[in-house]
């Protein structure tokens, strides 16, 4: 379908597909679940340090400095085990390696409760940081799993709104757990909340190894379901396939990964995008606290708006994309356009420089919210793109390279803030992100397509 079709005919391809998809089934949208609620268990395991992050720092007596490293250490391990995450995906499939992600970021976080029984302060800190990276590199295989199992089991017109669901999970993390972990930190003590989320964690782990499956052999998969989204596009069997074949994987095809223009406006765009994630899972509290003086628990009430903000943004951002593809736009300019949109509303979050009062500080905030999760479609650009042989690896690439931010944007912040004594030029720091990402998928990656890898670069 052409930009050009006639009006009368998009509405009968577009009835026709909605009915095919109707009548085909819906247990594909179980699985979406699965990965959402993952998902947001995963960022809330994340966000931790952030909530209870000022009790904490008292506790062991941290600099802002010193807890801008702490707060970096999950990032460093995280970057470290993108590639052999996605590596241990295309090998033995996602339901065994995330279903072990899943199990092994939750015992992390159990341990992370029992910290203040080391020997000392500095023990204790050691011991902090040791248990945030190990975290993050458990915790690296989690969102090339997702984009795996989205581009396992939907079709190409609907994985800009599946892969926003799981996405904007980060969003639904705040709404619901900084209150809750706020809460516990007040009431009971910042060592509560690692020793919830862990067992929580290892709940989900048994419903992940339940529900969890392979289109084409799962048992709750209706072949008119499993017919629909092989025909738009679904990597259905891929599991099964890679177990089978177990193929191996030459450096001149990796390589291309690395090589190709529109590869590393997409690494670059996430980056951007992961910059300003990062800033609002470890910083942002804290930011509320010292700079804005907000109590724990106020910050616990008042950061649930800006998150909403960002779970609709990314709701539509999804959706609007899916949209378009389906009036006829390409899958390129449709994921372009909300990201666009969006990293430049996220850019106004600098706009919290120059106003007194906090409530328009949280307005503000919550419009940078709505632009970032607007623009959270780069994992739907990955499933577009990445070559088929090498969905996990790519994804692992995709997301290692940009959650360098995450080692960046924490140390750069503590560091401003500790050498100023203001967030002042941090936010300007924060900010920029969304400008260099516009910059990122509208001038350097040109039109996007699925790379295709050639067997010798």
């Amino acid at each position: 379908m052409s930009r050009f079709t006639p009006p009368e005919a998009v509405a009968v391809e577009q009835a026709a597909a909605a009915a095919g998809a109707a009548s085909a089934g819906r247990f594909r949208y179980v699985i979406l679940a699965l990965i959402f609620v993952a998902t947001v268990i995963n960022y809330a395991d994340r966000a931790t340090l952030s909530i209870a992050g000022t009790a904490v720092s008292k506790d062991l007596g941290l600099s802002p400095s010193q807890l801008g490293i702490v707060f970096s250490a999950f990032a460093w391990a995280y970057v470290i085990g993108q590639v052999p995450g996605g590596w241990l995906l295309d090998r033995y499939g996602a339901k065994r390696v995330y279903g072990a992600s899943i199990v092994l970021w939750s015992l992390c976080t159990l341990a992370q409760g029992f910290v203040h029984f080391s020997a000392g302060v500095a023990m204790a800190v050691a011991s902090l940081f040791l248990l945030r990276f190990i975290l993050g590199l458990v915790e690296s295989p989690a969102f090339p799993g997702n984009a795996r199992v989205v581009s396992t089991w939907f079709p190409t017109g609907e994985r800009g709104l599946a892969t926003a669901l799981f996405n904007s999970a980060q969003y639904l993390a705040v709404v619901l757990f900084t209150p809750l972990m706020a809460w516990l930190t007040h009431v009971f003590g910042w060592q509560h909340v690692f020793v919830f989320m862990g067992c929580l964690g290892l709940a989900l782990a048994a419903c992940w190894y339940w529900l969890m499956g392979e289109p084409k052999t799962h048992s709750r998969m209706s072949a008119g379901e499993l017919q629909f989204i092989e025909a738009g596009g679904a990597l259905t069997n891929l599991d099964n396939a890679v177990q089978n074949a177990k193929p191996k994987q030459k450096w001149s095809q990796v390589k291309q990964l690395f090589t190709s223009r529109m590869m590393w406006g997409v690494y670059i765009g996430q980056y951007c995008i992961t910059s300003l994630t990062y800033f609002f899972i470890t910083w942002f509290p804290i930011y509320l606290i010292k700079g804005r003086g907000m109590t724990v628990m106020t910050v616990g009430l008042v950061a649930v708006l800006p998150a909403i903000c960002g779970f609709a943004g990314g709701i539509i951002g999804g959706a609007l994309s899916d949209y378009l593809i389906r009036r006829g736009m390409s899958a390129s300019t449709a994921r372009k356009i909300p990201f666009m949109a969006g990293m430049g509303l996220s850019s106004c979050v600098v706009a919290a420089n120059f106003v007194d009062t906090n409530s328009a500080v949280v307005a503000i905030m919550a419009l940078a919210f709505f632009g970032k999760g607007l623009g959270a479609v780069g994992w739907a650009v990955v499933s577009d793109t990445a070559p088929r042989e090498m969905t996990g690896l790519c994804g692992g690439v995709f997301n290692g390279l940009g959650n360098i931010a995450g080692i960046v944007t924490p140390i750069v912040i503590g560091y401003v803030v500790a050498t100023t004594g203001s967030f002042n030029n941090a936010l300007w720091f924060v900010g920029a992100h969304g400008l260099l990402a516009i910059l990122a998928y509208g001038v350097l990656a040109g039109p996007f397509k699925r790379l295709v890898i050639k067997e010798r670069a």
